[in-house]
């Protein structure tokens, strides 16, 4: 059952398809991060200005190395240390749709949860991840909060049950890496 998951959820990126499943933080939706098409529908479900960044979720820091020009030695400590899911803002993205990034930068979160770290691993490509709400409403902290509007609209919902733990229903810590080795916590 749960290959037959993954394997419909990746045909649906694969497809430039949007999906609405569960994070190691809270419920998110998300699109393959280089399909720009895909992320206007996000913007689109959202009812959110384009102007506001997204962040992208990868399965290990090999992966984040694809995404940006220089890989930050003090980036594997944090993420290797975190003991909470951790977004980590980096200067000079690479190899996304420009729509996702906000003055230069993007937010990349490395997913330690076993059967989103298979999904991302599989697909082998970078999601988007944007909390599953409709702008400037309240964060849904379980399923039955989602809005039927965002549900109506998604591509695919992964099921409920796919999380091995449950998420910790709020946002992630964010760092944000300055000229490769300051350090600026944006979220606690």
């Amino acid at each position: 059952m749960l290959n037959q998951i993954i394997a419909d959820a990746i045909q649906v990126l694969k497809n430039g398809g949007v999906i609405l499943y569960p994070t190691d933080t809270i419920w998110g939706i998300g699109c393959d991060a280089t399909n720009t098409k895909a992320i206007e529908k996000i913007y689109q479900i959202k009812k959110r200005k384009e102007k506001k960044p997204l962040i992208i979720l990868v399965h290990d820091t090999e992966k984040i190395k694809e995404y940006i020009h220089d890989f930050p030695e003090i980036a594997h400590e944090i993420i290797n240390k975190a003991t909470q899911p951790t977004t980590i803002i980096y200067e000079r993205p690479i190899n996304l749709s420009p729509t996702l990034m906000s003055k230069n930068s993007i937010g990349i979160r490395v997913i330690k949860n076993n059967n989103i770290n298979t999904l991302l691993k599989k697909f082998n490509k970078a999601i988007t991840s944007t909390s599953a709400n409709i702008s400037s409403f309240q964060n849904p902290k379980s399923f039955s909060e989602i809005d039927s509007y965002i549900k109506n609209n998604v591509d695919y919902i992964v099921p409920e049950n796919f999380m091995k733990k449950n998420n910790q229903n709020k946002g992630s810590r964010i760092i944000k890496i300055i000229n490769n080795s300051q350090i600026k916590i944006i979220r606690k």
